[in-house]
């Protein structure tokens, strides 16, 4: 078979040669490097064929067991990565997980997560982070982001459990009335009976979340994913990863407000602090 033309298909071209280079290497089945790299074989099978390029953490972990140049693989990844619309590649992976996710885990320490956030709130977030803020690219941002919302209108639909940060209630995003609007979509979202919102008051003082926000989707026959926002964010499978995030997840909402008095304090803020 030819080998697939880079320029017009990279992500696949570098699928085959990840694949190639699996063999080489002596790992005759996808679930023979997944299990050394410590990922699902999905993770393996998708970069191979080219429906998603490796994040960084399995390229890195893939170019080691094969003997790779990672700075070769690495310009690679960013040319199969180039197509990205609104939504970059590394991305879609989360994405996939939490449109078939039963259960999602979540914890924010700085801003109302992504999925309960109102359009107004998005938008002022992506004009201070992107660096092209035309009304075209922010208003693509704003619609790829609150289409997510849809899985909380399913017939069935996940399972939610957001624990904030005190500290996210008094961040001014936008403006007061951009605060207050937010505040008052997530303490709505959260009478909804699948979808639990609980703060961590800011009079515990440290917590096991810190270290940034994470988010944590599970479903039947699927693995667990994980994904971490920071400077580099990313989306991993990795199972040591996960379970460190699970026992932050359960530590921090050990340390949170009841359901309904986290509400409350949530439209406590909304009212005394950004309504106009």
């Amino acid at each position: 078979m030819a080998r697939r033309d880079p320029e017009t298909n990279p992500a696949a071209f570098l699928g085959g040669e990840l694949r190639r280079a699996r063999v080489a290497a002596g790992f005759s089945s996808q679930d023979a490097l997944a299990a050394r790299l410590g990922f699902d074989r999905t993770v393996i099978a998708k970069a191979e064929t080219g429906e998603r390029p490796p994040t960084d953490d399995v390229l890195a972990g893939w170019c080691q067991a094969c003997r790779l140049d990672d700075e070769l693989f690495g310009r690679m990844v960013r040319l199969a990565r180039r197509a990205d619309g609104p939504v970059p590649t590394w991305f879609e992976d989360w994405l996939e997980a939490e449109g078939e996710a039963q259960s999602l885990r979540i914890w924010s320490p700085m801003l109302v997560p992504g999925l309960l956030q109102t359009a107004e709130y998005a938008r002022a977030l992506f004009l201070a982070e992107q660096t092209d803020t035309s009304d075209d690219a922010i208003d693509a941002l704003v619609a790829a982001r609150l289409q997510r919302e849809a899985i909380l209108d399913r017939s069935e639909p996940p399972d939610v459990v957001v624990v904030l940060d005190e500290a996210v209630l008094h961040r001014l995003i936008g403006s007061p009335q951009v605060m207050h609007d937010a505040l008052v979509q997530v303490a709505e979202l959260s009478r909804r009976p699948y979808v639990v919102v609980q703060v961590v008051p800011a009079s515990n003082g440290a917590n096991a979340g810190l270290g940034g926000a994470f988010y944590i989707a599970a479903a039947d026959g699927m693995p667990e994913t994980l994904q971490l926002d920071g400077i580099e964010e990313q989306t991993t499978e990795r199972r040591s990863l996960v379970r460190k995030a699970a026992v932050a997840f359960d530590r921090v909402r050990g340390d949170a407000l009841p359901r309904d008095a986290s509400r409350d304090l949530i439209l406590k803020v909304a009212d005394e602090k950004w309504k106009s």
